[in-house]
C-alpha cells in the first residue's frame, strides 16, 4: 500500500461516499450502486481505485461481488500524516 495511492484513492467524493457506506458494513456492487446515479462502469472505476489502494476487499458470493471496509490501512495512511506534523525534539 503506497500512501500516494492512498490519498488519490480519496480524492474523489465517490470513492468516499462508498467509503462511509462501507463503514457499516460488507455491502453487494449492486447495493452499492443503488446510492449513486453514475452508470455500472463508471463505480466499477472507482472500486478498481479503491481496491488498488487496498481501502476495500472484494469477496465473489456467487455471481454477486461484496465489497469490505479495509480500515486498517486508512489508519496507517492518516498515522503516516500525522507523523509529518510532529515537531522533532
Amino acid at each position: 500500500m503506497g500512501v500516494n495511492t492512498v490519498f488519490e484513492a480519496l480524492s474523489h467524493p465517490v470513492r468516499r461516499k462508498i467509503l462511509a457506506l462501507l463503514k457499516a458494513g460488507p455491502l453487494s456492487a449492486g447495493d452499492l450502486a443503488g446510492h449513486f446515479d453514475i452508470t455500472r462502469p463508471t463505480l466499477s472505476v472507482h472500486f478498481n481505485k479503491l481496491k488498488d489502494a487496498e481501502l476495500v476487499v472484494a469477496e465473489r458470493r456467487g455471481t454477486s461481488l461484496i465489497y469490505h471496509l479495509n480500515a486498517s490501512v486508512l489508519e496507517e495512511a492518516l498515522a503516516g500524516l500525522l507523523n509529518l506534523t510532529e515537531k522533532k525534539s
